[in-house]
C-alpha cells in the first residue's frame, strides 16, 4: 500500500466516529501506566468481555503485555486535556491527576463515562497492532456524555429524543403495516 493509500485509509476509517478511553495497567515495580486509544469495543455479553488495540510501536506495549489486568475508561467530554495527555510518551501522565487502585492495584481513574476493569484473557498479534482481549471484572457508569473522535478530531455526542427515533419508526411501520393490509384486499377484489 502506498503513503497516499495509507493517508486516504485513515481518512476513510476517521469516518467512523468512536468514543476515547484512557487504558491503565501496572508496569510491574515501575507503577501505573496509561495510553489514549479509541479502538475499545465490546465482544460479549456472557462472558462479559471487551478489546482493544495497540501498536506494536507503542512505547507501552511491553508494559501491557505482561499486565494480568487492564481498566478502559471511557472519557466525558470535558475530558479532552486527560486524552491529549495520555497520548503523548515520555512524560509521567498521573501528575495531578486524581486516581485510586482498583482491582490487582489498576489505576482507576476519578472521572469518567464509563470504566471497565479486566482480566487480560487474550492477546492476538494482528498486523502492526496487538490486540487484547479482557475478561469485565467490574464496571461503574455515570450519566455523563462521553468524548468522541470522528475525522481526525474531538467531537461532541449528542442525544437524540427518544420520542422523535419512537415517532420515526412508528410512523414507517404503520406506512408499511397499512400497505400490508391493504394488498390481500386488493387481490381478493382482483379475482
Amino acid at each position: 500500500m502506498t503513503d497516499s493509500n495509507r493517508t486516504e485509509l485513515r481518512q476513510a476509517l476517521g469516518q467512523f466516529a468512536t468514543g476515547v478511553t484512557i487504558v491503565t495497567a501496572v508496569n510491574g515495580s515501575k507503577g501505573p501506566v496509561g495510553i489514549t486509544a479509541n479502538s475499545f469495543n465490546s465482544v460479549s455479553l456472557d462472558p462479559p468481555m471487551v478489546l482493544w488495540s495497540l501498536s506494536n510501536d507503542s512505547s507501552s506495549k511491553d508494559a501491557f503485555a505482561h499486565a494480568a489486568h487492564f481498566c478502559v475508561h471511557v472519557l466525558t467530554s470535558d475530558q479532552q486535556f486527560l486524552s491529549e495527555r495520555f497520548a503523548c510518551s515520555g512524560t509521567d501522565k498521573f501528575v495531578d491527576v486524581d486516581w485510586t487502585q482498583g482491582i490487582g492495584d489498576l489505576p482507576l481513574l476519578s472521572e469518567f463515562s464509563a470504566r471497565f476493569q479486566c482480566r487480560t484473557a487474550h492477546q492476538y498479534p494482528v498486523g502492526d497492532h496487538i490486540v487484547f482481549v479482557g475478561e469485565v471484572l467490574e464496571f461503574a457508569m455515570r450519566d455523563k456524555r462521553p468524548l468522541v473522535f470522528h475525522g481526525g478530531r474531538y467531537a461532541l455526542a449528542e442525544r437524540r429524543m427518544m420520542t422523535d427515533v419512537a415517532r420515526e419508526v412508528e410512523d414507517r411501520y404503520l406506512h408499511a403495516s397499512d400497505r400490508a393490509q391493504a394488498w390481500p384486499k386488493r387481490r381478493e377484489s382482483d379475482n
